[in-house]
């Protein structure tokens, strides 16, 4: 089945998102799905068709500042996990989506993981792709470079950065005609570098660790860690760590898996993904 390319203005906001229907009459919760740095909605294409096959609605945004979004000057909107959360809130508020399950990647994950602690009354469940849950998820020196001045206005303006990142992260070569569609944001306009370095400087990621942390210790929903072992950036001691001290907590790890799963293993994550997010709107 194919999946919908969509557009939506809210305030002056463009968003660009993918959607999947459900296969006939469903009564099942629809499910976003949120891609990290320096990635786009486009990672969740292999889940989708999936998801819809089982009667689950999917919906996957590209974040303001990527993807085919709108990528607006920091003096307009400012790039914090604030920001971002709130037009999330907006968007998610936009498509009437009043309860679901929520699927998080990579670092901006923990700006969905955010939102979640914010809004739990529109969450059933998480799940959790190698993203950073834990005060010693650090961001790697490979994304830190892009934030250095000087440096990262020149890093962040050269495609070829979205190559040596996705496939960095997730340790596999990616063929070209999927980075063909990665790159294009970043060939077509130069605010996408600008948004991407924006974003780096302003992730406040220890402020974002400590409200995850202390939060998910009296979260009540179910939560699925789906991880990487052989991710070159977040460890999965930092996932043990963070399970332990979720209430309904389960994690899987998987074997020769790298940062970006759905990028390569998407039937593997599948496997549990699709029975944990079945959940009836009843």
């Amino acid at each position: 089945m194919s999946i919908a390319e969509k557009k939506i203005k809210i305030d002056s906001l463009e968003w660009f998102y993918r959607e999947s229907e459900p296969i006939g009459r469903s009564d099942l919760l629809p499910i976003v799905l949120l891609h990290g740095l320096v990635s786009q909605s486009y990672s969740w294409r292999n889940i989708m068709p999936a998801l819809a096959q089982q009667g689950t609605r999917a919906v996957a945004p590209d974040w303001i500042g990527f993807g085919f979004s709108s990528k607006p000057e920091k003096r307009d909107f400012p790039y914090t996990p604030d920001i971002f959360i709130t037009a999330l809130e907006n968007f998610i508020n936009a498509l009437e989506i009043k309860r679901f399950s929520l699927v998080v990647q990579g670092f901006l994950g923990s700006v969905g993981l955010q939102y979640a602690l914010r809004h739990p009354e529109k969450i059933a469940n998480i799940v959790i792709l190698n993203a950073p849950v834990s005060s010693t998820a650090k961001l790697p020196w490979k994304i830190q470079q892009m934030g250095l001045p000087l440096a990262g206005e020149m890093m962040t303006q050269d495609p070829l950065l979205v190559d040596r990142t996705l496939e960095g992260g997730a340790r596999y070569r990616i063929d070209d005609e999927h980075l063909d569609i990665y790159r294009k944001p970043y060939l077509k306009t130069s605010a996408s570098g600008r948004a991407l370095l924006a974003t780096i400087r302003n992730l406040q990621l220890d402020k974002a660790m400590s409200e995850i942390e202390s939060g998910f210790r009296e979260w009540k929903q179910p939560v699925l860690i789906q991880w990487g072992m052989i991710d070159p950036w977040l460890s999965v001691d930092i996932a043990e760590t963070f399970a332990k001290g979720v209430p309904d907590a389960e994690l899987v790890k998987l074997n020769n898996v790298g940062h970006y799963p759905q990028e390569h293993y998407h039937e593997t994550i599948l496997q549990d993904l699709l029975s944990f997010v079945r959940k009836s709107e009843s």
